[in-house]
């Protein structure tokens, strides 16, 4: 007791003397006690990846940035399904990553109205989609969805769609397969080409022009290619960081500018050219044949006194149809071809349900199997090659996550509290690696899992949310699917698609799941339609 007085007192009577013999090196070393205290806490804790003092996840997410979909399967495995990351100290990120259906249906149906696509979101998508409707909520968002789901269910709009997925499919994409056959051809970039030029039909009644015979680099979707992955950098760093970035114009924030102006100087051009070109028609503007949603929507306006989409607004709603369909459709064919490549058993079965559609026709077809062009009708009967595409679709969805954003502070029905401005991350591509969700066998390529008694199956829209669920359910599934089979089928019907040997096939990590080294393969004659 006398030692303690007399330290306290010597302390106090002399700081000068005390402070000075404090040495830096004691600084430190109580500082690296504190940290590893907290470590450890932090440890025997947390659910989950390690949140270091300081900075967080960021160092863990760092050393598998290569391989951030198969970390973020494992941890979510290792986590039971859900689990808290946060970012560097002061960047503002925290928050938790789930697969959990519950929650997930809590977010995006039970209280949609508290999560939304929150500032971060935005903040980072909008020098390319503005005000379209995958960037905004509430009213805004409202009235676009209206909008979109009574044009894209019109039977003028169905059918419209269904023609130009079957023209584009025949006159340019069967085109260019037969001119390549035998060689080595990237099909994830053919696909990629042909449904931009499909969606630009779709969206803005124009022909990109990227589905020739030659390959040619188009300007729009080039840039529109840049502006997706470099928008992805803006999620990985702290927002302090590629906000001065943007500011100065500096580095890939340079390459962004330069690219989205390409793609706004395009689509401003189009709207302008469009406008012009309707109000000049010699039959007026509702007699035009146009029926592609740029010229839906000019028409819808001039029918309406008030005027809600301006020339920007108009804009920013196609491309955000452009982004939807150009890279989640070719993503997922390019993930299906090489699945179907490597499990022949199940090509097989799509061929048998396609000879057996065709042999309903009442006539022979195999002697101009070359002409065959599927009916809408027949698409619809295809129900292997649905499961097929959905098991393809589950295993490796074009969006592999997504994000939202709570208005208030909440509460998940487990009880996990989640803050206000946090991100709520789910993960598709780990929900499909659970167990608990997709059983045992739910790594394997199974489309069987996806039928009962000869009929298609559909599953809850919140453990399979590769088209998002809710309010926000994707207004073109229908479209999606149609798209798919029209293409897949077409291709197995004339050919073998065989993967090039030795060839590194990998996820890329970025906003759509992207084959890393694209897929090379070599296109086969199918002498005939079972072999």
């Amino acid at each position: 007791m006398e030692y303690i007085i007399m330290i306290k007192n010597l302390i106090f009577s002399s700081p000068r003397w005390f402070y000075s013999h404090l040495w830096f090196l004691d600084i430190m070393m109580v500082l690296l006690m504190i940290f590893i205290f907290k470590s450890i806490v932090s440890r025997l804790t947390t659910n989950g990846p390690m949140i270091w003092p300081i900075v967080g996840t960021f160092p863990t997410i760092a050393l598998n940035v290569y391989n951030l979909y198969e970390w973020g399967s494992n941890a979510l495995i290792k986590s039971g399904g859900t689990f808290h990351y946060r970012g560097l100290w002061m960047s503002g990120t925290f928050g938790i990553v789930t697969s959990d259906p519950v929650k997930i249906e809590y977010m995006l149906k039970t209280n949609f109205k508290n999560f939304s696509k929150g500032k971060a979101f935005k903040e980072r998508f909008y020098d390319l989609l503005g005000d379209g409707i995958f960037n905004v909520d509430d009213e805004l968002w409202r009235i676009q969805r209206r909008v979109a789901n009574s044009e894209m269910h019109s039977t003028r709009f169905v059918q419209f769609s269904v023609d130009s997925v079957r023209k584009l499919v025949h006159d340019k994409l069967l085109k260019v397969l037969e001119a390549k056959k035998g060689c080595a051809i990237d099909l994830q970039d053919v696909l990629l080409r042909f449904t931009f030029d499909n969606t630009c039909a779709m969206a803005f009644g124009v022909d990109s022009g990227c589905l020739d015979v030659e390959l040619p680099e188009t300007p729009f979707a080039k840039a529109f290619e840049k502006v997706t992955f470099i928008i992805l950098m803006r999620f990985l760093l702290p927002r302090y960081l590629w906000k001065p970035m943007k500011f100065f114009r500096l580095g890939f924030e340079k390459t962004l500018h330069e690219s989205v102006k390409i793609v706004h100087d395009f689509s401003k051009k189009t709207v302008r050219e469009r406008k012009m070109e309707l109000l000049s028609n010699n039959e007026g503007i509702n007699g035009t044949q146009r029926c592609d949603l740029l010229s839906r929507l000019i028409i819808m306006e001039q029918d309406n006194k008030e005027k809600f989409f301006t020339d920007k607004l108009l804009q920013d709603f196609c491309i955000s149809f452009i982004l939807a369909g150009r890279d989640t459709s070719s993503v997922g064919l390019s993930w299906f071809f090489w699945l179907i490549a490597k499990h022949p058993s199940v090509e097989t079965r799509i061929l048998n349900e396609i000879h057996n559609i065709l042999q309903q026709r009442g006539k022979p077809y195999e002697e101009d199997q070359e002409n065959i062009v599927f009916t809408q009708e027949e698409l619809q009967k295809m129900t292997y090659l649905q499961a097929a595409i959905s098991e393809s679709l589950r295993l490796y969805p074009p969006v592999s996550f997504d994000h939202k954003s709570p208005q208030e502070d909440d509460v998940f029905p487990d009880g996990t509290r989640v803050g206000k401005g946090a991100r709520v991350v789910y993960m598709m591509y780990g929900m499909a690696r659970m167990e608990n969700i997709w059983g045992k066998d739910c790594c394997e390529f199974r489309p069987e899992r996806w039928i009962k008694d000869g009929e298609f199956v559909r599953e809850s829209q919140f453990k399979y949310t590769v088209f998002n669920a809710g309010p926000r359910l994707c207004v073109g599934k229908k479209f999606a699917y149609m798209q798919m089979k029209m293409v897949v089928a077409s291709i197995l019907l004339r050919y073998r698609v065989k993967l090039v040997e030795g060839h590194k096939v990998c996820p890329k990590v970025n906003t759509t799941l992207y084959m890393k080294h694209g897929l090379l393969v070599t296109m086969e004659t199918r002498a005939k339609l079972i072999e």
